[in-house]
């Protein structure tokens, strides 16, 4: 697939996933560290299933 995530979402999807695995580790939910795995896998592939839909991306363009 195409790569639509650029480097700035990629660090902002990093920090989401850290803030969401810290927030399941003080509260104590396994499910927010489900919900941590969509912004990992996305920014470790650099492919938003969601912006390919909508077709958007926010790679610069050369």
């Amino acid at each position: 697939m195409k790569k639509n995530v650029g480097n700035a979402d990629q660090v902002v999807r990093y920090i989401v996933t850290a803030i969401l695995v810290i927030a399941g580790y003080l509260y104590g939910t396994w499910w927010l560290y489900l919900i941590a795995l969509v912004p990992l896998v996305t920014s470790i592939t650099r492919v938003c299933p969601l912006y390919s839909a909508l077709r958007v991306s926010t790679v610069r363009k050369r």
